[in-house]
């Protein structure tokens, strides 16, 4: 006997608010998220893994999608996230491509500081 996967709950286009939305892209793991989704398309859930716990990984997927940004479909014994990039881009135009905008530069200049950092380490602490 095979389980019942239970549906997904997704708010209508119509439904979702601008509150929500920037509320659930304030975080930066969501950020990042929507970021990767934004490059693939499409990515199975535990594609994530990497940004954060399986409970926290968790929240943060749910948080998407019941703001509206993410589409998860199960598929067998997986979930698929994908942005709902038309819907969002219909009801609040431009606002997901100045938010990943602003995430690309953001996280280059997180890079940066990286490198910077890294580098004057090395300065002050050089090989023997």
């Amino acid at each position: 006997m095979q389980a019942m996967v239970k549906p997904i709950a997704h708010p209508d286009a119509d439904q979702i608010e601008l509150s929500a939305v920037l509320d659930a892209l304030s975080d930066p793991i969501r950020r990042e998220i929507v970021l990767r989704l934004s490059e693939a398309g499409e990515l199975r859930c535990g594609a994530f893994g990497d940004t954060s716990s399986k409970t926290n990984l968790t929240y943060h997927l749910a948080r998407l999608r019941e703001a509206g940004i993410l589409r998860i479909r199960c598929e067998g014994a997986c979930r698929w996230s994908s942005l709902r990039t038309d819907e969002l881009d219909g009801r609040f135009p431009g606002l997901l491509r100045a938010v990943l905008d602003a995430a690309r530069l953001e996280g280059g200049a997180r890079l940066g500081e990286a490198l910077v950092a890294r580098d004057v380490s090395d300065e002050a602490n050089p090989p023997r």
